[in-house]
């Protein structure tokens, strides 16, 4: 694979990955702008735009974008992250004009039409409230409130229904004026790309992007909090976590390999131990969430409200007995798997999309595979271990339920079996 790089003259980073083997090409345009960049007022306004930008454009109605889009075998999407707001075609080598020019158009000449800022109100509602109906969804919600608090990060990106509901068109291009520029923005492809034909078609459709604002943000203050939403469910959802490194943290590694093996697949210590030696339930993993200034590490388990202390309790443990004991066996296995999901994703144009947009965003480079294979092997057993004393000891946990909560014992006995 080959990657280089273009800044053209208004500051625009173009970027192609080409794969020689690929018989298509991904595509897309990457606004460093996300949900944290919102204020108070503008509670997933970056969500409802991004919605918007396929509502119609001066030269194309919403249904004309998807169907010159599907009339030639191609895919449109977006989505909006808590950092970036990202938009992206894919489709065959000889339509990638027709790629970049759709692009452009949604990006630079979006009407946002009244009667369809009205419509698509009313499905981001339904949105949000099929969220909130959603006990597995919604316990994250929670979560995230827990561990942030009123800090932006504490949000939903998809904002509430409130503030949906008062968002005007002048809102709407307000945000986008104040994010939407080109020094803000990479211009991405990955497949059978000709990274010259890529500069070209940036040149002709984005060239005359603006500038405008970079997001200034706060990290959070971990708030070690707790949320319990009681419940007739079924099962119990639960949610608890600690802070952990941020993303470009030299430490990402040793967090990477320490998530795999306590709950990253079925050979993991969560899955072994709460579900195939217990029974505790049928869904538990761990995760570890990574933003540019800050990191969660936590645990995600559905479990009747009768076992939850019994699961909650071997998490714990197994957490701690982490920070003490991992076999050589567990390493070589973690890190096979992570060296794994490097090499598998480069089978896909759509995964080296994402993958190159990220680490340029992040890292401000196209990092080498071969060097990322050596990261992974470079983290030793003790690093690992150190990882999860250093998770263990940074604070106490936040903590989110969603269901029934009859006899759980409660955030601080779990703080305190997290301490051992």
């Amino acid at each position: 694979m080959i990657a280089q790089r273009t800044k053209l003259p208004n500051g625009l980073d173009v970027v192609s990955l080409n794969m020689p083997s690929a018989h298509s090409v991904a595509m897309g345009v990457w606004v460093r702008a996300g949900a944290r960049d919102e204020t108070d007022e503008e509670s997933g306004i970056a969500h409802f735009l991004e919605h918007m930008a396929f509502k119609g454009t001066t030269a194309r109605s919403a249904a004309q974008i998807a169907v010159d889009i599907e009339n030639v075998g191609g895919f449109i999407n977006a989505y909006t992250s808590r950092e970036e707001t990202a938009y992206f075609v894919r489709l065959l080598p000889e339509k990638v004009e027709l790629g970049a020019e759709i692009l452009a158009d949604i990006l630079l000449d979006s009407q946002l039409p009244e009667n369809e800022i009205e419509r698509e109100r009313g499905v981001i509602i339904q949105e949000i409230g099929q969220s909130a109906d959603t006990p597995d969804d919604q316990v994250f919600e929670h979560f995230n409130r827990a561990s942030f608090g009123s800090h932006v990060l504490g949000r939903s990106i998809l904002g509430t229904t409130q503030s949906v509901s008062l968002f005007s068109r002048d809102d709407l291009s307000q945000f986008m004026q104040r994010y939407y520029g080109a020094e803000q923005m990479l211009f991405c492809a990955a497949g059978a790309i000709d990274h010259d034909r890529l500069v070209q078609l940036a040149q002709h459709y984005l060239g005359r992007l603006g500038s405008a604002e970079s997001p200034v943000r706060t990290a959070p203050e971990w708030q070690a909090g707790s949320t319990i939403e009681e419940r007739e469910l079924e099962q119990s959802h639960i949610v608890f976590g600690l802070p952990a490194p941020k993303a470009v943290s030299d430490d990402r590694y040793a967090l990477f390999i320490l998530s795999n093996l306590y709950g990253g697949g079925m050979s993991s210590r969560l899955f072994q131990q709460v579900r195939e030696e217990r029974g505790l339930c049928y869904s538990i993993f761990s995760f570890a969430q990574l933003l540019s200034d800050n990191g969660v590490f936590g645990v995600y388990a559905g479990t009747s409200a009768e076992q939850l202390n019994e699961m909650l309790d071997v998490c714990a443990g197994s957490l701690q007995d982490c920070s003490q004991n991992i076999t050589d066996d567990e390493i070589a296995r973690s890190k096979q798997q992570l060296k794994a999901s490097v090499l598998m994703r480069r089978d896909s144009v759509q995964g080296m999309l994402d993958t190159t947009a990220r680490q340029i965003i992040l890292f401000d480079e196209i990092q080498d595979k071969d060097q990322l294979i050596r990261d992974i092997d470079a983290v030793s057993r003790e690093q690992v271990m150190a990882m999860a004393e250093t998770l263990l000891r940074s604070a106490e946990p936040s903590l989110s339920l969603v269901g029934p909560a009859t006899g759980f014992k409660g955030q601080d006995w779990l703080a305190g079996r997290l301490q051992g």
